[in-house]
């Protein structure tokens, strides 16, 4: 139901949209216009042309790409309901396999980028303490702010555990305060200078691209595009607060940050050229437009608002994992749902490897002019990528010429933006460039590892379960075999031809005859629908060999025991298998048995023992295999922890293979004599 009124919108979803997704955004004022500072040098080089060119760089690139791309055009093509770069290869992925990297490349580079997320907007509210006469120790002794960077962002970490279900709610309300002071401030210092409103011109946006005054030429863009880098959130937390709240509440965010950009560009145009200000540099006029007396409590309202931003990115990385996990971008992790909220999820590993990442971040480069170097470069990927799978989704609706104009437009602005972002490299952006690198690379050697994985299996180690009904039905009826399970369970990828690995049934018929009362062979398919929950059943002409197939969505809970009792429970209801009667159990009659279930783990020993494979795919396959055993093991993830459960180690071949060097010698017969 809460769901429902946040896709209609309402007044309560607003406030909801307001601290989920303009965390990001929303606290670019921040460092924006500091790193635009930092590319002219000394505030005197910031003349009244550079200065209204460079606020109407940001006006009209938030009106083009957060504005047009995201909010009129992206957040139409949603995938029932869902939005994410990932739910949005869900919906085109059948168009063409090549979107496949598109999706990737994307992903990882919002992973990494967002890594830069909390440290940039935490160290650029803290630093505000260095313009304070009473606090001058911040400004001698430089490992104050990172220090304190750390102790913020290390509680805020350690508290996802817990949830932040309470914390949340106060999110919205703090935000709604954050923009209106932004905005107010910014309105005050625009009256001082009303001349800063001729940004609203797109003629000086292009005129500072190649005014002399400019020593950055287009590469100012770079800068510039730090104020968009929150756009992304606001098509990824589509499926959290609805696009009918984002709809109605972008107009006040876009109206509050114009107002504080304009604010501070006015507040440059009085003071940059005045003597005391002109040979100032790492100046952040975002603090310096606030008067004395509030500086205070402006400090304290921003460091609030990036904690906020922070959190945002860090549910929003879990979000982005979870997908991955569930398209096979990435290996399983143990996920945990820390509160009642359907969509509050805390992955540990990816909390912790976003903690460590980040502070290492905030000890490497220290001042947030220094982390502005590097930020933004890798999302400009994310985007352009966007770009891509948005143009699909415009041709799959039938209007080519409008894919193609949105391809070039778009993809020629956020080209132009990421060509800008490469004078990032050397100063930092080969940090988060190569850990887009990484990710990027794991994804791969996971997604396509598997599917060659799949495809050797395919071609040779694959038999049907039609061949061995009978025998599976001889060996339930055994009496002189032990009875292993009345429900033996198999997470198997059965075909439409009925297929199963050679591993599975040797471990039923071969390995050890294992007896049960009934046999189940369970597939589990990812869908297109975030929340798809199904199931189909087929009885394969028997009464205890049962082959089901689960429909789950990407964004649905993978563990089967959940599903499981009560599709048996189903199936004895009418009459498809026999009831499970025990004598014993705390609640009688008791109809449904015991289960024990058997999960496979493939090693990569044998991979060197099949001289028909490729050198390429042996390694995808040998790496795929390695990441599965460093992270849980299938039955944690499937939420069998505390479960019967088997957990068998078979090589990647079990099918016999022989060696054509073998040779064989003579036979030798020794005889002994008698003496």
């Amino acid at each position: 139901m809460r769901k429902e009124r946040l896709e209609k919108g309402s007044w309560l979803g607003m406030l909801i949209t307001l601290g989920v997704v303009y965390g990001d955004i929303g606290t670019s004022p921040l460092y924006v216009m500091n790193a635009l500072i930092n590319d002219a040098g000394p505030l005197k080089n910031a003349t009244p042309d550079y200065v209204i060119g460079s606020v109407s760089l940001i006006f009209w690139t938030l009106m083009l790409i957060t504005t047009v791309k995201y909010v009129l055009v992206a957040l139409r093509a949603d995938n029932h309901h869902e939005g994410g770069i990932f739910a949005f290869y869900a919906l085109v992925r059948h168009r063409a396999k090549w979107l496949i990297f598109v999706a990737l490349i994307g992903g990882a580079a919002l992973l990494a980028d967002g890594t830069l997320t909390p440290a940039v907007t935490v160290t650029s509210a803290v630093e505000g303490l260095k313009g304070l006469p009473d606090l001058r120790a911040f400004s001698q002794y430089s490992w104050l702010v990172p220090l304190s960077v750390t102790l913020i962002l290390v509680s805020l970490f350690t508290i996802q555990v817990l949830g932040t279900a309470v914390v949340g709610r106060s999110f919205g309300p703090m935000m709604l305060l954050w923009f209106i002071v932004i905005g107010g401030i910014g309105l005050l210092n625009i009256s001082q200078a009303p001349a800063i409103l001729r940004a609203f011109s797109p003629v000086y946006a292009i005129q500072v691209l190649f005014s002399p005054t400019n020593k950055m030429g287009i590469f100012i863009l770079g800068s510039v595009f730090l104020a968009t880098t929150g756009a992304e959130a606001l098509y990824s937390d589509m499926g959290h607060v609805g696009k009918a709240n984002i709809d109605a509440t972008w107009p006040f965010v876009y109206a509050m940050l114009i107002l504080n950009y304009l604010g501070q560009g006015a507040w440059m145009l009085t003071h940059s050229q005045g003597p005391a200000w002109r040979n100032v540099t790492n100046i952040n006029p975002f603090y310096e437009m606030i008067p004395s007396g509030g500086r205070i409590a402006m400090i304290v309202l921003a460091t609030v608002a990036a904690i906020i931003a922070s959190q945002a990115l860090i549910t929003g990385s879990y979000t982005l994992v979870d997908e991955a996990v569930g398209l096979k971008f990435l290996p399983r992790m143990i996920i945990k749902h820390p509160s009642n909220v359907r969509s509050q999820i805390y992955i540990g590993a990816i909390n912790w490897l976003l903690c460590l990442v980040t502070l290492s971040i905030v000890w490497l480069f220290q001042t947030s002019a220094h982390m502005e170097a590097a930020y933004g470069l890798a999302i400009t990927l994310t985007m352009l990528m966007t770009t891509i799978l948005l143009s699909q989704w415009v041709q799959m609706k039938g209007h080519r010429f409008w894919s193609l104009a949105l391809l070039a437009g778009f993809g020629l602005l956020e080209t132009l933006f990421l060509v800008a972002s490469l004078t990032k490299f050397i100063h930092g952006g080969y940090l988060t460039l190569g850990l887009t690198l990484m990710i990027f690379l794991i994804m791969v050697v996971w997604f396509f590892g598997n599917r060659r994985r799949l495809r050797y299996n395919q071609a040779d180690e694959q038999i049907s379960l039609l061949n061995y009904r009978s025998q599976l039905i001889q060996l339930s009826q055994d009496d002189n075999q032990p009875l292993f399970a009345t429900n033996l369970v198999y997470l198997a990828k059965v075909d439409q031809l009925h297929r199963v690995k050679r591993s599975i049934l040797y471990s039923i018929l071969d390995k050890r005859p294992k007896r049960a009362k009934v046999y189940w062979f369970i597939t589990i398919n990812e869908t297109n629908r975030p929340y798809d929950c199904s199931y189909s059943v087929d009885m394969l002409g028997t009464r205890n060999v049962v082959e089901v197939r689960l429909n789950l969505g990407f964004r649905k809970s993978q563990h089967i025991n959940r599903y499981l009792r009560a599709i048996v429970t189903s199936l004895i209801a009418d009459h498809s298998i026999d009831p499970q009667y025990s004598n014993y159990g705390i609640t009688q009659p008791r109809q449904v048995g015991d289960f024990k279930f058997v999960v496979q783990n493939q090693q990569i020993m044998d991979l060197a023992g099949n001289p028909t494979m490729h050198q390429f795919d042996r390694f995808l396959i040998g790496g795929r295999i390695f990441l599965q055993n460093i992270t849980p093991s299938p039955a944690i993830w499937y939420g069998l922890e505390f479960s019967d459960v088997l957990e068998e180690t078979i090589p990647l071949f079990t099918k016999p293979m022989t060696d054509p060097a073998l040779v064989h010698l003579a036979k030798r017969q020794t005889t002994r004599h008698q003496v």
